[in-house]
């Protein structure tokens, strides 16, 4: 593969809004790039953070594209009722209520952890918004499930003992290991992520949530076989960055989309799950090479 491009753009400008969605006060990031018709990139954000690890690839890229980036509920700044049903498939509907809102109609996908699910949904509904595809420790095959990650899909709420393995990962030591594991130099990453995503983790009623969420897991492997068809089909233009030592979801996982889409542009990397942490600069600048090379979509 090529030497990624180093971007070293000024910091954009970041707008911070609202929008009501089916009840839900759905908070998110978007960059005011220099262009009205700027290309857009959707960020869809992993567990247990939220719009708020994207911080930084905004900063780099928000004055060139319009990157937009939810909380979904559950998560972050977002506010979600009381009795909101905490499942994947009803995250994606808010999500896709979000994008309808917004009135967008063709963007480019960026798939972190929990956002594959929550974007492949997506993408299987409204094929025809979807321009491009960057996935990043996004998982949609069962060879990038790690053993840890199949226990985790394997946990049932009818199993003495299985919630309290979910809440474990749940604390801040769970939440820097996530960030820690895989990772050759620690002192690289910034201890404010896992702080903030702990900050949201500890308010009331985020935990019950992730353990819902938790056991809805399985929902996303039994959904596979579909999403590999999605991509079979529409072969969307797909670039791969992906943390090689994801202690969940390892470099198999990344592989894996070749079968499908044998055009993509795949990079590892030397760093764990939350690879923008320490590899901004070079996945800033493989995605500004990929955005730029995309056909310009009929408006």
């Amino acid at each position: 593969m090529n030497a990624p491009t180093q971007v070293l753009h000024p910091l954009s400008a970041i707008r911070h809004g609202r929008l009501e969605v089916d009840g839900v006060e759905v908070f998110y990031r978007e960059s005011a790039p220099a262009r009205a018709d700027a290309p857009v990139l959707l960020l869809l954000h992993g567990f247990p953070t939220a719009s708020h690890q994207f911080r930084r690839l905004i900063d780099a890229l928000g004055d060139r594209y319009r990157l937009i980036a939810p909380d979904y509920p559950g998560f972050g700044n977002t506010v979600a009722p009381a009795d909101f049903d905490y499942s994947f498939d009803h995250l994606a509907d808010i999500a896709e209520g979000f994008v309808q809102r917004l009135g967008l109609t063709s963007f480019t996908m960026y798939i972190f952890d929990f956002g594959a699910p929550i974007g492949l949904r997506l993408a299987t509904r409204h094929p025809e918004w979807i321009t491009g595809l960057i996935v990043q420790n996004g998982n949609a095959y069962e060879a990038g499930l790690s053993e840890a990650a199949q226990g985790f899909v394997a946990l049932r709420p009818d199993h003495e003992g299985d919630e309290e393995v979910i809440r474990g990962l749940l604390t801040l030591e769970g939440t820097r290991g996530q960030y820690e594991t895989g990772v050759p130099d620690p002192a690289l990453l910034d201890p404010d992520a896992w702080t903030l995503d702990q900050h949201y983790l500890d308010l009331p009623g985020r935990k019950e949530a992730q353990v819902a969420l938790a056991f809805d897991y399985k929902s996303n492997v039994a959904r596979y076989s579909e999403w590999q068809s999605w991509l079979r089909t529409y072969t969307p233009p797909t670039l791969i960055t992906w943390g090689a030592n994801d202690p969940f979801f390892p470099a198999p996982g990344a592989h894996a989309y070749l079968a499908d889409l044998p055009d993509a542009e795949l990079h590892l990397f030397d760093t764990g799950h939350f690879a923008l942490e320490t590899h901004v600069s070079e996945i800033a600048g493989l995605i500004t090479d990929f955005l730029d090379r995309l056909p310009t979509p009929a408006r």
